[in-house]
């Protein structure tokens, strides 16, 4: 996937902004207010994305291209590059993961307006 393709994917989930809130280089995605995904416009080869812990673990233990979260909390986050082995698929059930975990954490009446 490269980074046209990264946004388009974002942005056709329900309720999804994007902004360049860190500077003109870091496209985010965000889910009521919430970041879920971003990534550097300049090297559009990889993403970071939120991660239930005890996953972003064993997804690191399987695909050395999923590493800690550059620049984030590294227990929740996970720096994913696109450039090497895992499917179109695989990338894109990361993003909906970390959607899904933003989303689940909204209050209901945000999750409701969205949905």
């Amino acid at each position: 996937m490269n980074i046209e393709e990264i946004r388009d994917y974002c942005l056709a989930k329900a309720g999804v902004t994007e902004g360049l809130p860190f500077g003109e280089d870091t496209l985010v995605f965000k889910v009521g207010k919430k970041l879920f995904l971003l990534t550097s416009i300049s090297d559009g080869n990889s993403f970071n994305v939120k991660c239930d812990p005890e996953m972003a673990i064993e997804l690191r233990e399987h695909h050395p291209e999923v590493q800690p979260g550059y620049h984030m909390n590294k227990k929740h986050w996970n720096t994913v590059y696109t450039n090497g082995s895992l499917t179109r698929k695989q990338l894109c059930n990361m993003i909906d993961h970390s959607y899904d975990l933003v989303f689940n954490s909204l209050p209901k009446n945000i999750r409701a307006a969205i949905a």
